[in-house]
């Protein structure tokens, strides 16, 4: 039986244990679509990642949930660069290095820092896609399917669907104390909803991080099969950014990103958004890994 090699590696963390967890596969050329979904399912994080060679791009990656494939995803990216530089087959110059790196709906621009005395670990930064703006939702449906209410809510802030590259719901609550009643919603109203609309997964966010270096701290749901609560979530960070940057709610257009302390794994996202708020041109999302497993997968 054939094996692969394969990683896991925690991402947007700079100590193990901390961050989301990622599994990355490489050398999956020969693997089937349907081989991939069960070793997704049978990883069972919020997502795994699968290195494919790709004539446009010097490497891609498809990246599958539990449940399906999914176009794009932030800590994955994180993790499979870190992967690639782990296991050699990503050179880093002590100037650092740019590349592509090809998705199913198109190559993402990579930069890597190389590692200095601040910043051990190499960071992955990742430019994300152009921002849309989707569906706007009505309060008084969306914030009881959380287990919250209309005052929860920042005054006047629409909830939206905002997509970097992966659809999410962006939902901006007041407080903290609002974001930790926040519960996933598993009720048969918000799988309706969910059928019907046209996000993938929720972002429950508020400003003021979880620590004093954070500017936002955050919430991240699934629906079963996927994971219920996903520790760090760099797409709908992008997401959220340019919500924010677009609404006003930042007075920067550079801040950092936590998520996770309440589930026990704190990650911290660094974000950079480009263009004026009304033309947001991308942003780019950006922190470090740490390979925690390094072995042989049998397929």
């Amino acid at each position: 039986m054939p094996t692969l090699p394969f990683l896991l590696i925690d991402a947007f963390t700079p100590t193990a244990l901390g961050g989301n967890p990622c599994a990355v596969v490489l050398d999956t050329a020969g693997l089937t679509d349907a081989q991939m979904q069960g070793l997704a399912r049978e990883f069972n994080q919020s997502e795994t990642a699968f290195v494919v060679g790709s004539a446009e791009a010097g490497f891609g990656v498809r990246f599958f949930t539990p449940a399906e494939e999914i176009p794009l995803a932030g800590h994955p990216t994180i993790a499979t660069v870190t992967a690639l530089l782990h296991t050699g087959r990503l050179p880093l110059p002590s100037t650092g290095t740019s590349l592509s790196l090809a998705l199913t709906e198109g190559p993402v621009r990579i930069d890597v820092v190389a590692p200095t005395m601040e910043n051990p670990q190499p960071q992955v930064l990742m430019t994300q896609r152009r921002p849309v703006f989707g569906q706007v939702h009505n309060p008084a449906i969306i914030a009881p399917l959380f287990g919250l209410t209309v005052e929860d809510l920042v005054p006047g802030a629409l909830i939206q669907t905002v997509s970097t590259g992966t659809p999410q719901l962006m939902l901006f609550v007041r407080s903290h104390d609002a974001l930790r009643r926040a519960g996933p919603p598993e009720s048969a109203a918000y799988g309706r909803y969910r059928a019907g609309s046209d996000f993938f997964s929720p972002h429950v966010f508020c400003l003021g991080g979880a620590t004093p270096a954070g500017h936002t701290f955050a919430r991240h749901f699934g629906t079963p099969p996927d994971i219920l609560e996903d520790p760090v979530t760099g797409s709908a960070t992008g997401g959220m950014a340019a919500y924010l940057w677009h609404y006003g709610h930042l007075e920067q257009p550079h801040f950092v990103a936590e998520q996770g302390h309440w589930l026990g794994r704190p990650g911290k996202v660094n974000v950079q958004i480009s263009g004026p708020r009304h033309a947001i041109e991308s942003v780019q999302i950006g922190g470090s890994g740490v390979v925690v497993v390094e072995g042989q997968l049998t397929v």
